[in-house]
């Protein structure tokens, strides 16, 4: 049974989502800040974490920059369930990681098709993580990379991101525009639900 983490300050949502999520199979924990889920999650290691932005203390924002400062905690998938819902709002729970962006009210049922999207994602890419570690998969062609639907140009991209090279480089190698590039590595990023490149890195090491 997969464990997921409510962080929100209304106990009421707190208490109908926990039912619902519980009903459709999942374990469910809820907290009412951002500090107590920091020390919840260091015990129990939930599998996805559902945070609200606007609390005291520490805010939904601040909740996922501290989970990207710790290696521990930066796989940890996070969907953002808020009444904020102007697009810059959106535009900052993406750039700084989240996984979704559901804006409430919301359906229920939403959330939970969303939930097991990302976490079909998470066991697919972990599956690929432990195949990769194999000297005899470390090939772009080999299955790992195919269940993530990339393209050849993707894949061509991504094997010069795993080894270290910027995108100004991959472009000269790859005799493309650094344009290019930079939409193929966003593409990539989005395909692996990676946050940024060092987590697509650490995906396939």
């Amino acid at each position: 049974m997969k464990k997921i983490l409510l962080i929100d300050d209304d106990k009421n949502l707190c208490q109908l989502l926990s039912s619902y999520l519980f009903s459709c199979n999942f374990s469910v924990q809820s907290v009412c800040n951002t500090r107590s889920a920091l020390v919840l999650i260091k015990e129990e290691q939930p599998d996805l974490v559902i945070a609200d932005i606007m609390m005291q203390d520490l805010n939904g924002y601040d909740f996922i920059k501290l989970l990207n400062l710790n290696d521990s905690f930066i796989y940890i998938p996070v969907i953002f369930l808020t009444a904020k819902g102007m697009t810059n709002d959106r535009i900052k729970g993406y750039n700084l990681g989240c996984y979704a962006y559901l804006i409430k009210p919301f359906d229920p049922q939403e959330l939970v098709a969303i939930i097991n999207s990302i976490l079909g994602h998470v066991d697919l890419l972990t599956k690929a993580s432990i195949l990769l570690s194999k000297p005899e998969k470390l090939l772009l062609s080999e299955r790992p990379y195919n269940d993530l639907y990339f393209t050849a140009r993707e894949k061509s991209v991504l094997k010069f991101i795993l080894k270290g090279y910027m995108n100004k480089e991959i472009a000269i190698i790859l005799n493309t525009s650094l344009r290019n590039v930079e939409k193929y590595v966003t593409r990539i990023l989005r395909k692996t639900h990676a946050r940024n490149r060092v987590h697509l890195i650490r995906l396939f090491m």
